[in-house]
């Protein structure tokens, strides 16, 4: 049970960390003078309307809903560190989906946390 609940886990925050990247880069950045308290309302409007957005918002709440399952049977020493193996898929993912560089020492900080990961399945 405990290790489906890492799965749910894990795989709904990719999801949701991949969908937000991608849809807050087709957004492109957010300015200074669209955080003016008249003009917030507006942008956010805007963002709630993006389809991809909402989708990583879903799979951010399946991924906490989880987390507390997770908890429920599982110690939390456990838990937090096993599904920081999101990291390792996401920095992949980043690479292979999102076509970003990514550095030497983030594949070295990628490989830890696989290795402290496979540390915890044993």
């Amino acid at each position: 049970m405990k290790w489906l609940m890492v799965g749910l886990i894990v795989g709904s925050t990719v999801l949701a960390d991949l969908l937000q990247s991608f849809e807050m880069k087709r957004h492109g950045e957010v300015e200074v003078r669209d955080l003016h308290p008249t003009r917030v309302g507006g942008m956010l409007a805007g963002l709630a309307r993006r389809g991809l957005l909402i989708l990583a918002v879903f799979f951010m709440a399946i991924s906490f809903f989880a987390f507390m399952k997770l908890l429920s049977v599982a110690d939390l020493s456990f838990a937090v560190p096993v599904t920081a193996a999101s990291v390792v898929i996401e920095t992949i993912l980043a690479r292979l989906v999102l076509k970003e560089q990514v550095s030497l020492m983030r594949w070295a900080g990628a490989l830890c946390v696989a290795a402290g990961v496979a540390l915890l399945a044993v």
